[in-house]
């Protein structure tokens, strides 16, 4: 929506601290080249690795998955960090295989495009299926009267994990109109799986200090609410 009120003006990037430089960029140039090839899907990608940066999507035992299959990202090149500070096991851990194992869901296109999908640790396996809570929250998001959303998955005796939205409602309605909307919605934009089985809503949601929701404690709180 902001590149076709905009048009190509805004770039993303991709980063985190254990890369401290910019892992993927999508310059506002690269961007303009992807709006006048039409590719949609591109849009919405974090663009290319940048010079020095070698990118992988891992599969199990970190084998390197083909074009559009969805792994972990893995990341390597001289900008990666060494280590944490006095604590090898998470460093083994997160650079096993030479890889800076980022924890981040996503997918290669052909060209070396990559598209985020969500972080492994908030990943949903519902029935034996992947649910990717950032899809869900983006088609809640589109409804009016949603201000803040956040999907996660609790417990469940018969699907080992069922999808809960906690949602943070603008302006006055009643829960169970919204409910009702809010499923009707799901159901015409994503498959009837991956939509939420139980909505709560809230006053606010849990964030740290920088504002980033904080789905552990949500998972806490919800885990014995029906």
């Amino acid at each position: 929506a902001a590149v076709g009120a905009l048009g190509p003006r805004l770039a993303q990037i991709y980063g985190q601290g254990e890369s401290p430089m910019t892992i993927t960029a999508m310059s506002r140039a690269l961007m303009a080249d992807v709006l006048a090839s039409g590719d949609e899907a591109r849009i919405g990608s974090v663009g290319i690795a940048q010079t020095g940066i070698e990118l992988g999507i891992g599969g199990v035992d970190d084998s390197l998955l083909p074009a559009g299959e969805v792994g972990e990202v893995l990341v390597r090149g001289a900008t990666v960090m060494q280590g944490y500070w006095m604590n090898p096991e998470a460093s083994v851990a997160t650079l096993a295989n030479d890889w800076l194992h980022t924890g981040d869901i996503g997918c290669l296109d052909h060209d070396g495009f990559l598209t985020l999908k969500d972080r492994s640790k908030d990943l949903i396996i519902s029935g034996g299926s992947n649910i990717y809570p950032r899809e869900v929250e983006e088609v809640l998001q589109r409804h009016p009267l949603v201000a803040e959303v956040a999907v996660i998955g609790r417990k469940h005796a018969e699907w080992g994990e069922e999808v809960v939205a906690c949602i943070v409602a603008a302006g006055n309605i009643e829960p169970v109109v919204l409910e009702n909307e809010l499923d009707r919605l799901c159901l015409a934009q994503i498959a009837r799986f991956k939509r939420p089985k139980a909505y709560v809503f809230m006053s606010e949601l849990p964030k740290n200090n920088t504002g980033k929701v904080l789905k552990t404690v949500l998972r806490d709180q919800l885990a014995y609410v029906e």
